[in-house]
């Protein structure tokens, strides 16, 4: 039976998350407020957040950041904002997404994500998620099964502490696979801008809270949706417990193709030698040797 404690840290994730897709619904069809601008700030507003109550409520006092684990975190949230995601969501809109609205064009799909009330907007935005999900589970899947494609994204599993800004612990190429679910899922369905920023605000609220170090439980949220504890098990150091949970935003398709671990536990973080690489190690990972990433 749940204690009263930890069903308390089940509220966060879901009140946050489904609070900011509410707002953001809410603005574009009242007008309340512009709705662009309240978006740019959910997106900003949840690493400093987080990091804050990371300080006062850990979940484990030794995750706790030093300095030194700030700066670095720092040039990953900075460059993810200002380079690499930029970089690549105008190359997917060009190229990619053009590509999968000339198939659904000629394809007849027979409706699109589009919406004008707050309850046709959350629906639709949802519809994207699990379609952009299934595409980013597969791909995940995949990183952790071919050495071509792990090789991009080890960088963000040599992580040996949880904290909300490691979210963004992500290598530059890693954004082709993690950016082209959602590239495909959301121009293929023909989902307005609207339906995109409401499910945006919903994706960075769960991202970041995944990865913070926080004592938050799974609860309901949990049957359907990944969850801090969830997502610290695919993070463990142990090799068996870290090819679990690949879902981003998602657990239900974990559930669905057998890969769910429900451990709410883990012993160590991090990969291989379970040590933490510097940032140029990081960087060059992708470009070094199979026998180098087999030893780190």
């Amino acid at each position: 039976m749940m204690s009263r404690e930890n069903f308390l840290w089940s509220l966060p994730q879901p009140v946050v998350a489904f609070g900011y897709m509410l707002l953001v619904a809410s603005a574009i069809t009242s007008g309340w407020t512009d709705a662009d601008q309240l978006t740019s700030i959910l997106l900003l507003t949840p690493i400093p957040l987080l990091l804050i109550v990371e300080r006062i409520a850990p979940k484990r006092e030794d995750w706790k950041l030093k300095w030194r684990d700030l700066v670095e975190d720092s040039f990953w949230v900075l460059a993810t904002y200002l380079i690499w995601l930029p970089l690549f969501t105008d190359y997917y809109q060009t190229p990619i997404s053009h590509g999968f609205e000339w198939v659904r064009e000629a394809s007849a799909f027979p409706f699109a994500l589009e919406a004008e009330t707050i309850s046709g907007l959350l629906v639709a935005a949802m519809i994207g998620i699990f379609a952009s999900e299934f595409i980013y589970y597969w791909i995940h899947r995949l990183q952790h099964r071919v050495m071509f494609f792990w090789r991009m994204h080890a960088t963000h599993h040599h992580i040996t502490k949880m904290s909300a800004a490691r979210a963004d612990r992500t290598h530059p190429l890693e954004f082709l696979g993690l950016t082209l679910g959602s590239a495909v899922a959301l121009a293929f369905l023909g989902a307005s801008d609207d339906v995109i920023a409401v499910s945006l605000v919903f994706r960075v609220a769960v991202v970041y809270m995944n990865h913070c170090n926080l004592p938050m439980t799974p609860g309901v949220f949990g049957l359907l949706f990944n969850t801090p504890a969830w997502h610290q098990v695919h993070h463990s150091l142990d090799f068996a417990e870290s090819n679990n949970n690949f879902g981003c935003i998602l657990i239900a398709w974990d559930r669905m193709f057998g890969t769910f671990l429900g451990k709410t536990e883990v012993d160590r973080l991090g990969n291989g030698t379970g040590e933490a690489l510097t940032l140029a190690m990081q960087l060059t990972m992708p470009f070094r040797s199979d026998e180098t990433l087999k030893t780190l």
